[in-house]
């Protein structure tokens, strides 16, 4: 009798493990992204309005990630890049104002994350993406007294898939590098 009530309270702790859910901290979260210009130097732009939630199951080793950019927050440092970037031409956020990052497959190397796949969904159209981590980790926040966990992750994709063509003609490459910096609070 004794064994089947530690079996059963086995079961109770650690059968019911679910995800624990934490929330993207914006204050040191960024999405940013490089293009070359010409050959010549490179192109640099973040957006500062972000946010989302992620699902992380250390044990169970899954996740679930949901990101939202808003696309009007681009920030090159110069205004008139910017704008040019939010036209039609590029972003085209008058008609497109966010860009969604939604991801449910982690793979993991021992018990850190070491890829993230998903669903980009940019300019009302949606392909996968792959982002690898170049760092992760979680820790006991001292000033927050919970957990965080993050890391830096990126990838390389076609701009063209999402039908964003403006320049392809005169030379500017398709790829574009995507660095995501991000860190989540446990809730």
């Amino acid at each position: 009798m004794r064994t089947l009530a530690v079996s059963a309270a086995l079961v109770a702790t650690f059968g019911s493990a679910q995800a624990s859910t934490y929330a993207i901290d914006p204050t040191h979260t960024f999405v940013t992204f490089e293009v070359p210009h010409f050959g010549t130097s490179t192109n640099r732009g973040r957006f500062d309005k972000k946010e989302g939630t992620v699902q992380f199951d250390r044990a169970a080793k899954t996740g679930k990630v949901e990101l939202t950019l808003d696309t009007t927050s681009i920030n090159t440092g110069t205004g008139p890049f910017d704008g040019h970037l939010k036209s039609k031409d590029f972003f085209n956020v008058a008609e497109y104002p966010t860009a969604k990052f939604v991801a449910d497959k982690f793979v993991f190397s021992g018990d850190k994350v070491s890829e993230v796949t998903g669903m980009l969904t940019l300019l009302g159209k949606t392909n996968p993406v792959t982002l690898k981590a170049s760092n992760f980790n979680c820790y006991q926040n001292p000033m927050l007294k919970r957990e965080v966990c993050g890391g830096d992750f990126e990838t390389t994709i076609a701009r063209s898939q999402w039908g964003m063509g403006w320049g392809l003609n005169m030379g500017m490459p398709d790829a574009v590098k995507l660095i995501v910096q991000v860190e989540a609070v446990k809730q």
